[in-house]
């Protein structure tokens, strides 16, 4: 059996730069800025937005080759699509700044208009698709429908017991396979992009679903939704201890009416996020997913089909923008793109 290794990787800034005063860089400057200024510009953004620097912000991540990789990149996705949802009208002038652009790294515009949410986003992508050439395929798809959008993600509604119990009939199986409903796959990338949303707009909706996530720190059959209900609570917890803001929100969340399973969560998210215990969400969740991928699937157990998961499929991009005591200043918990074995051996590092 394929052993699938999965951890949590905190990149660091140094102390040094963490305690040192840090004055905000000039706008005309985030294009040259290095990837810790713009993600601490980006954890900023929804306390003082500020639309025009965006394009400014593109070209840095472009020039830094951040957008090369799309299965890491999900939170910049995230946090365009929330600039565009929140500034309709400027839309189409901001998106004509970021260009010139790298074909390779268009793609993350294309996605970002679907993303955000606009009535009118297709119109959007399709005034702008002569700018982008390169991704006409991707461009067709989306207008066609026949790519989801970050509204299509299945946080909301799980499977009804019935469902479940169809999909684990194997006799029906064998005749005929179960027709998957349409939507955005349960990955990290959904995460990281609905933590980018939320950082460009303050809003609710995108915290909500990321909350709705926590819900299955407790689940028994399906390895994903235990690996993102996880990574959403350490995520929220670490956050909510350096964000004001934030830690508020997660409050009056616990306040309002939630499902069950969400509850008890947020409670040990506050009490983490309030006595700097994070560390101990991550060895629990570490824990679970550990024992989840040794007994496999709770209705199951079987060993046989949980053998096939693959080690690309489980591959984990989280991304938390927290601060090290200073609001300038976002920490990047980057876990992901895991394609080689020398990433394997860090998931593996004791930490």
């Amino acid at each position: 059996m394929r052993r699938v290794i999965l951890a949590f990787i905190g990149l660091l800034l140094p102390a040094a730069l963490a305690a040192a005063p840090v004055r905000p860089l000039p706008v005309r400057q985030l294009d040259i800025a290095p990837k810790e200024v713009i993600l601490g510009w980006i954890n900023q953004y929804r306390h003082h937005p500020e639309p025009d620097q965006v394009p400014l912000a593109v070209h840095g991540l472009s020039r830094l080759g951040i957008l090369t990789d799309t299965e890491a990149a999900g939170v910049y996705v995230g946090f365009l699509a929330g600039v565009f949802a929140k500034n309709p009208d400027r839309a189409d002038a901001l998106i004509a700044k970021m260009f010139p652009l790298s074909d390779e790294h268009q793609w993350a515009i294309v996605r970002a208009i679907a993303y955000s949410g606009l009535p009118d986003w297709r119109t959007v992508l399709q005034r702008n698709a002569v700018r982008m050439p390169a991704r006409r395929v991707m461009i067709e798809r989306y207008l066609a429908g026949k790519l989801p959008t970050l509204d299509q993600a299945p946080i909301e509604k799980d499977e009804t017991l019935g469902e479940k119990i169809r999909g684990q009939m194997l006799f029906v199986n064998y005749f005929s396979k179960p027709k998957k409903e349409f939507g955005l796959e349960l990955t990290p990338d959904v995460l990281d992009t609905l933590w980018g949303y939320f950082y460009a707009t303050g809003e609710y909706k995108p915290l909500g679903r990321i909350i709705l996530m926590l819900r299955w720190t407790k689940e028994r059959d399906v390895l994903e939704k235990l690996t993102l209900g996880s990574m959403a609570k350490y995520t929220l917890a670490i956050n909510a201890g350096r964000n004001a803001d934030l830690l508020a929100r997660v409050k009056w969340a616990e306040t309002q009416p939630q499902p069950d399973a969400v509850k008890p969560v947020l409670k040990e998210i506050v009490e983490a996020a309030e006595t700097y215990e994070s560390g101990k969400l991550r060895n629990e969740a570490l824990a679970a997913i550990e024992e989840l991928k040794r007994k496999g699937p709770g209705s199951k157990r079987d060993l046989s089909v949980w053998s096939q998961v693959g080690e690309g499929a489980l591959a984990v991009g989280c991304i938390v923008l927290a601060v090290t005591g200073q609001v300038e200043f976002g920490i990047p918990c980057v876990v992901g793109g895991v394609a080689t074995s020398a990433a394997l051996r860090l998931w593996d590092t004791p930490k």
